[in-house]
């Protein structure tokens, strides 16, 4: 599978480095990028050949993955599409609608929008997919191949739900990282030392978070079977209800649901 990267920041390479860990080269894999030092950067890593500006070599590649900033996307695609001719487009451009993206590419619509997260920087990463009625199937398999290069793929049938995607894994490693802070921060007012108190947060949620996917039984479930009445953990769990912990988490994601309703509309204006 040929592929050109527009753009090389860190998705971007953290993509190129799974293909090229999976591929065994770096041979058929094309990146343009403004900025020579990364792509001397990702040609010394993974031998893929580079150039600064879109050029012919578009024209051979079966995929064309959008990795650029959202407010770059419509000058980018300008350039772009008088390219395109049977290529699947693959944006992971956050907030930009397939129906903005095929029209700045003049009505080109073989488009799979995707919102990847951060943890796709160490291939641990999970990626929510939904394609335009243009993309095939075989285009498809090459959009969960590219993707699965870097962790799990969850497919969509509507591209409304890419916003509640980017409000649970999209942004969902923040809220992770959040906890790990409270949880940190909690060890070092207890005595115990900041080396102590990391890798104990960090080793509990990365144990819970494997227990969790290794069980059939539901989270909800396995929270109970460590919360014995009147123990220690009842006593954490009581103070996080009185507080409304759960009901502020959920109410924050849905307003990092929203904010992404709110982008789209922001970047599609002409």
């Amino acid at each position: 599978m040929k592929i050109t990267f527009i753009g090389g920041g860190n998705m971007a390479a953290a993509l190129i480095s799974g293909i090229v860990r999976q591929a065994g080269s770096g041979a058929n894999i094309h990146v343009v990028d403004r900025n020579p030092e990364a792509l001397e950067r990702l040609s010394q890593q993974y031998g893929v050949r580079t150039a600064t500006a879109i050029d012919e070599q578009v024209t051979e590649s079966e995929v064309v993955v959008m990795a650029i900033k959202p407010q770059q996307m419509r000058e980018v695609a300008a350039e772009l599409a008088p390219l395109l001719k049977r290529q699947l487009v693959l944006s992971i451009a956050a907030g930009i609608r397939s129906s903005d993206l095929s029209r700045w590419l003049n009505g080109y619509d073989a488009i799979v929008r995707t919102m990847p997260n951060t943890p796709a920087l160490i291939g641990m990463g999970v990626t929510g997919l939904v394609a335009q009625p243009g993309v095939s199937e075989a285009q498809r398999v090459q959009a969960d191949t590219v993707m699965r290069a870097v962790g799990k793929t969850v497919w969509l049938d509507d591209e409304a739900l890419i916003d509640p995607v980017t409000a649970v894994s999209g942004s969902g490693p923040a809220y992770v990282f959040f906890f790990l802070e409270a949880m940190q921060e909690a060890a070092l007012q207890m005595g115990l030392n900041a080396e102590q108190g990391r890798e104990l947060a960090l080793a509990t949620f990365t144990g819970a978070a494997q227990l969790a996917a290794q069980s059939d039984e539901p989270v909800e479930v396995l929270r109970q079977r460590v919360t014995s009445k009147g123990g220690t953990t009842h006593a954490a769990i009581t103070s996080m209800e009185a507080a409304g912990v759960k009901e502020a988490i959920i109410a924050a994601m849905k307003a990092a649901a929203a904010r992404g309703r709110e982008l789209g509309e922001e970047l599609s204006c002409d």
